[in-house]
């Protein structure tokens, strides 16, 4: 199974929203109800104090068993598309059940002030050779955003909520890329993770003029449940205005918040057993943060041989992502994906963050349809049970983001054979604002702590107007990684972000592409 396919399987639903509470068709106004936001914590808060119901995944005989290509083959139609006949600044398309998505997703209007249930039809799709189902309690596996984002006369598809929490977005000229999610719970546990999922939505109708769309979520799994806020807008950066409550059923020593989860398949500092005529094929080639001391990490990603964890502690965490800095075509070559289009994922934390960590997951992938990259904040102390947790936080999704004018960016790492057996780094510096110094009057101040550094090289890069690093590792015997690292200074003054790699032998997993 993988990301494109979903994740994972789906965790919890709920068959009754509320108890004593009718819902109905949206037009239906003699059974709709007052809504306002708290509805939907009060509806996570009570949930978390009844035990964990896994949902009926049961369908009709035309989808219970339908396969990869008879789903794709049922396509919603565009003429159906919520208010797109009241020509309002955004519509809403929606996914049939089916495959793998086979629990319901309950969907809600919400306009002037009152909520009403969307009821599904038939008449909204295009089936193939399944024949339709004619249950308007079917319900929903999710929905997609359209607005005009490219062209002030098309709609443009900018975001997509479907399957467990996670949901993705696109930029003005971007592509679909990485994935967000809701929360990250026991994320590379040996015994397993676990996804809850977004069981109801409530989507406020847009005013006419309306620059952001407003979505509502409620999640539910075996460990917790939450209410979700987002304001979204898309545009030259589209962002994700998020509020998040969570109420866990059990103490959470390992939930994650901020997720984005991601794709590295190959790129120029990990091409072991690759054989594609590709130079790169990522969703995204490194994670910066921003820590509340004023650093700024990049940590390029590995497509690694084992699972790998890498954890970096945060008091006053800034900000954190999974980014594409990578954004020539000719670093890809590939005129079907596009990798050099793919959105980056910026985490911008609203209000104070208290002490935590932003940890890396790496996983071992065989093809590029897997998503194998997890990064989330995750706090220091463990989530009580029965209680309440609030987050704040704003999602780019972006070409770049903006750090300190000042300090200059690594854009390239490179890592081939070296003589005796070391590995050799090549590393590529380039200025952000700020004009980088004659190279004579930088030093690198280059750190390792197992193996040994050899032949550093500093020289400037007329291609690039930067600097370009060289330098051969000669590994630890017997060591099953090491941490590099390396700031460029101009006396004491730092020049660039801190560059941070962790190394194991064989980093690249022996696989063979998808084509080549």
């Amino acid at each position: 199974m993988n990301r494109r396919q979903f994740v994972a399987g789906s965790a919890a639903g709920l068959s009754a929203l509320a108890a004593g509470t009718a819902f109905s068709a949206e037009k239906d106004t003699a059974t709709d109800y007052a809504f306002e936001p708290e509805h939907v914590r009060r509806l996570a808060q009570e949930l978390a104090k009844k035990p964990y119901t896994p949902p009926d995944r049961s369908l009709p005989p035309p989808l219970a068993e339908m396969k990869y290509d008879a789903y794709r083959a049922i396509r919603f139609l565009p003429d159906h598309a919520l208010w797109r006949q009241e020509k309002l600044p955004f519509q809403l398309q929606f996914f049939h059940r089916g495959w793998l998505y086979k629990e319901k997703t309950e969907i809600f209007i919400v306009s002037d002030g009152r909520a009403r249930r969307l009821a599904y039809s038939p008449e909204m799709f295009s089936f193939g050779l399944t024949p339709p189902v004619h249950d308007p309690e079917l319900g929903f596996a999710g929905f997609r955003i359209h607005s005009r984002i490219n062209r002030p006369d098309y709609f443009d598809e900018v975001g997509v909520f479907q399957g467990a929490s996670y949901f993705r977005a696109v930029a003005k000229e971007q592509v679909y890329g990485l994935s967000a999610r809701g929360i990250a719970l026991r994320t590379g546990d040996p015994h397993g993770e676990e996804f809850p999922i977004f069981t109801t939505f409530w989507i406020e109708r847009p005013a006419p003029a309306a620059a952001s769309l407003v979505v509502h979520a409620l999640l539910n799994g075996p460990s917790v449940t939450g209410a979700f806020h987002f304001v979204i807008t898309p545009g030259t950066e589209t962002v994700y205005d998020t509020s998040a409550a969570v109420y866990p059923r059990t103490d959470l020593a390992e939930a994650g918040f901020g997720t984005g989860t991601s794709m590295f398949f190959f790129g120029a500092n990990d091409r072991r057993g690759v054989d594609d005529f590709r130079p790169e094929v990522h969703d995204s080639d490194g994670l910066a943060i921003h820590s509340g001391n004023g650093e700024e990490l990049w940590r390029p990603l590995k497509n690694p041989k084992n699972l790998q964890f890498s954890i970096f502690d945060e008091q006053d965490l800034r900000g954190f992502g999974l980014l594409q800095r990578v954004r020539r075509f000719t670093a890809y070559e590939d005129l079907e994906s596009h990798y050099e289009k793919r959105p980056s994922l910026w985490v911008e934390p609203i209000g104070q963050w208290g002490p935590g960590s932003v940890q890396l997951v790496e996983l071992p992938a065989n093809e590029e349809i897997h998503d194998n990259i997890v990064a989330f904040w995750r706090p220091r102390d463990v989530l009580k049970a029965q209680r309440e947790y609030r987050l704040t936080y704003r999602l780019h999704w972006t070409n770049g983001i903006a750090g300190r004018p000042e300090l200059a960016r690594f854009t390239n790492t490179r890592v081939a054979a070296a003589r005796d057996g070391n590995r050799l780094f090549v590393l590529d510096v380039t200025a952000a604002s700020v004009p980088l110094p004659d190279v004579k009057e930088v030093r690198a101040d280059l750190t390792v702590d197992k193996g040994k550094l050899h032949r550093i090289v500093l020289q400037p890069n007329p291609e690039s107007k930067g600097v370009r690093l060289s330098f051969e590792f000669e590994p630890e015997k017997d060591a099953s990684r090491a941490e590099l690292r390396c700031v460029l200074r101009h006396g004491d003054k730092a020049l660039t972000e801190t560059w941070v790699y962790q190394w194991a032998p064989s980093m690249g997993a022996d696989r063979l592409p998808s084509r080549g």
